[in-house]
């Protein structure tokens, strides 16, 4: 079975979380993507919900669709949100912001009562680092935020090569928010909390892609099948 398929799992998994009625949170990328595309089949056959995506791609793949949209403003508070992750760790702890979308999609999951992340195996790491650290910077001293970024990642035990994260042609990448993303190879990060503490000190730093306390369920899929780890009971259950 291809990791494809193994999203597709998940996303099935996660489907089965949502009521008629709810007010759902949309993740962003190619995980979120299956779970959005199997929502929409639902909306199809009847079900109701209101949704608020997590970037425009979302937003332009959720609207083709038909899945009613809204935005926090119109309803701050939602009962579930269902996004992927470019690493998981077995606390529940997260990298996300490889598809640029990180910071919406930190306001989303903060605003939903429960928080499910859905990802295949390959993404279940024993220590954070293994993916580049996204860090969501404003434009504006881009080079001073960068070397403050370097310096207090040192004194957290970070170190490692920070590159601006450019776009197809070569020009800064820009997000749905109009700011940079500063990628971070670190590597292993034995603190996540220390980190992400550090760089909230940097006032040109809007957010990072450390995901940490906010999500309460994980569903992977890989060879093994589909595991539940719970924020709550913190093992792994093994489903059929």
């Amino acid at each position: 079975m291809s990791s494809d398929e193994w999203k597709r799992q998940a996303a099935e998994q996660a489907l089965a979380h949502v009521e008629d009625g709810m007010k759902l949170g949309l993740g962003t990328g190619s995980t979120a993507a299956k779970f959005v595309e199997l929502l929409g089949e639902r909306v199809k056959a009847g079900l109701k919900v209101i949704c608020v995506p997590t970037s425009e791609a979302t937003r332009a793949q959720a609207a083709a669709l038909n899945i009613p949209l809204a935005t926090l403003d119109e309803y701050p508070a939602l009962d579930l949100t269902v996004d992927g992750a470019d690493e998981i760790d077995e606390d529940l702890r997260l990298i996300k912001g490889g598809g640029g979308a990180l910071l919406r999609e930190k306001i989303v999951a903060v605003a939903s009562a429960r928080v499910i992340i859905i990802a295949d195996s390959t993404k279940l790491v024993d220590v954070l680092g293994r993916f580049p650290l996204p860090i969501e910077v404003v434009p504006f001293g881009l080079g001073s935020s960068r070397s403050l970024i370097e310096r207090l990642a040192a004194d957290s035990g970070c170190e490692g090569e920070i590159k601006l994260r450019t776009a197809p042609g070569g020009a800064p990448f820009v997000t749905d928010n109009g700011n940079h993303i500063l990628d971070c190879s670190f590597g292993e990060i034995d603190d996540p909390e220390a980190l992400d503490d550090a760089l909230k000190l940097v006032p040109g730093v809007v957010e990072s892609g450390l995901f940490l306390g906010i999500a309460d369920i994980g569903i992977i899929a890989g060879p093994k099948g589909v595991e539940t780890l719970s924020a709550i009971e913190s093992d792994f259950e093994e489903e059929e």
